[in-house]
Parts: structure tokens; C-alpha cells; sequence
């Protein structure tokens, strides 16, 4: 016996248009990761002028870099690896520049996330460094901006009318004898009335709360805010698989990846996906089974499974 399908057409239509639109956004993160890593790829191939490329060169030397400290904890291969990845580090924190920050300390951080991506990078995965490591580096500079900037984005120009205001203040309270007025410190600066209170206000941004402070008490047995308000990310332990996954993907067709996404992300049924498509279930199911083992070929080619 059957189910029925008890959806109206305008509900099928609706649901069909929001497939489609995560699709479109789907492919559009897939198209801006791919060209983040190509421009990455080629901030490592930056070579002075006259020299030969050496792209081909550089993948290999890294495998074997990495084989040395992995297998041997052999250091000086993992200097070499560090060596031969800075411009990846400096065209990465050179995205981050006029914010606020010298550009030596982004890219400080920027080499510290790069150790973390070095340290944290299992070959066997067959993943390329620079696909694991460019987002291990973004992050490590955000967390920067998120732990040493301003709480809430402040355009620059009231930034450091901040800090003249509060010049300023001092500077009079000294030269008055008493706490100035807002039209005084205007007239100081030579800036309206409105533009020094919005500096005034704008300025309450710069202080935060550490995330492992316990925020207005001074308890020392008071949880932190990061006890109170922050949740366990569930899907963290799943990146590197979801990594290696997208990774696969790349050169599938386009009907090979629908029907990937279709089943295990839409989490359609074989007879759903076969209506969908317009074809039989029989053909969804070889579709799906041929496209499994290509996946498996391209994660795991040593798998007793992989080319069966």
C-alpha cells in the first residue's frame, strides 16, 4: 500500500523554488571557496621576476615536507613547511588591512594560525595544505579583531574623534579646573555638538567583557559568560569530513551532484529523487551507487571497496 501525498501543488511548487534557491546558494559557496583557493595558490606561486614556476614542484616538495615531520617529527621540515607558506600568510592578513590594526600584527597572527594548520594536517586525508589551512588562518586573524577591536564595528572616523574627545576632556579639566561642557570640547575641536556625543557614545564599544569573565560580579565562583550564554557547536567534528567531501565533489557533474544533494541533504527517497528528475527509480539507484564509488575512489583510493 501507498503512501499519499497529501501537498497541494502551491506547497510543491514552494518547495520546489526553495530547493532550487539553497542549490544556487550551494554552488555560490562552492564557486567563492574555489576562487579563494585558487588566489591562494597563487600567492604561494609568487616567484621574483626571471624565476621558473615551480607550482608542480611546491605540491610534491609539501607532501614530502610533511611526510618528514609527521612521520620522523623531523623540525626543520616543519620550518620549510612555514618558510615555503608565507606569502599565503601575507596575502591572506593583507585582506584585513586599514581596520584598525598594523599590518605586522596581522600577519604575527597570521603565522601563529599558520603553526596551527601545520600541526593540525593529516596528509592521509589527500586534501591540499592550502585548501585545510586559508580558512584555519582567517580564523585565527578574525578571533584577533573579535578579542583586540573594537566590540562593535565603528567607522574609523569616529574611532579617532574618540580619541580626540577624550584628549580634549582632559586637557580642559586640567586648564578649567572643572569638567568641561560639550560645546567647550566642540569648540576645542572645531567639530559640531552632535559629532562629539556621537564620538562619546561610539566610544563605549571599544570596552567588552571577556567571554571567560563573569561579567559585572566579582565573584570569583561566578560561571563566566561563556558558561552562560555559549553552546556546544555539534557540527565542528564533522568539518574535516565535510572538507574532504566537497573536496570529492569537485568535477562531478552536474546531475552526479543534484542527486548527491538530493539524497543525503534534501534526504529525498530514491522514488522522490526518479519523480523529480523524470527518470526511473532503477536509474536513480545506479546514479547514486556509481557516484558513491567514485566518492569513495577519490577519499579513500586505498579502500578494498574503491574501484569495485
Amino acid at each position: 500500500m501507498t503512501e499519499e501525498r497529501t501537498d497541494t501543488p502551491a506547497a510543491g511548487t514552494a518547495e520546489a523554488a526553495d530547493a532550487r534557491a539553497e542549490r544556487a546558494a550551494a554552488r555560490a559557496r562552492a564557486r567563492e571557496a574555489d576562487r579563494e583557493e585558487r588566489a591562494a595558490n597563487a600567492a604561494l606561486e609568487t616567484q621574483r621576476p626571471g624565476s621558473q614556476p615551480r607550482a608542480a614542484w611546491d605540491k610534491e616538495k609539501t607532501r614530502e615536507l610533511f611526510r618528514r615531520y609527521k612521520e620522523e617529527d623531523d623540525q626543520e621540515a616543519r620550518q620549510q613547511l612555514v618558510m615555503s607558506h608565507m606569502n599565503l600568510v601575507r596575502y591572506l592578513a593583507n585582506k584585513y588591512k586599514n581596520r584598525g590594526e598594523p599590518r605586522e600584527d596581522i600577519e604575527q597572527v597570521g603565522y601563529l594560525g599558520l603553526l596551527k594548520a601545520i600541526d593540525r594536517f593529516d596528509p592521509s586525508r589527500g586534501l591540499e595544505f592550502t585548501t585545510f589551512a586559508t580558512p584555519t588562518i582567517q580564523g585565527e586573524i578574525k578571533r584577533h579583531f573579535r578579542d583586540k577591536g573594537w566590540s562593535v564595528r565603528v567607522p574609523r572616523r569616529l574611532q579617532e574623534l574618540s580619541a580626540k574627545v577624550n584628549q580634549a576632556q582632559d586637557t580642559l579639566t586640567t586648564k578649567l579646573q572643572r569638567s568641561p561642557t560639550i560645546d567647550e570640547v566642540a569648540n576645542y575641536l572645531d567639530a559640531t555638538v552632535d559629532e562629539v556625543l556621537e564620538a562619546q557614545e561610539s566610544s563605549s564599544a571599544y570596552s567588552s567583557v571577556p567571554l571567560e569573565g563573569s561579567g559585572n560580579t566579582d565573584s570569583d565562583d561566578a560561571p563566566s559568560i561563556i558558561d552562560r550564554y555559549a553552546t556546544e557547536d555539534t557540527d565542528l567534528a564533522f568539518t574535516d569530513d565535510r572538507m574532504a567531501i566537497e573536496e570529492a565533489l569537485k568535477g562531478f557533474s552536474p546531475r552526479e551532484r543534484e542527486v548527491i544533494e538530493l539524497r543525503f541533504i534534501e534526504g529525498m527517497t530514491q522514488i522522490e529523487i526518479a519523480k523529480k528528475l523524470g527518470i526511473s527509480q532503477v536509474q536513480v539507484s545506479r546514479l547514486l551507487r556509481r557516484t558513491l564509488r567514485k566518492m569513495q575512489e577519490k577519499i579513500d583510493p586505498d579502500s578494498p571497496s574503491a574501484g569495485a
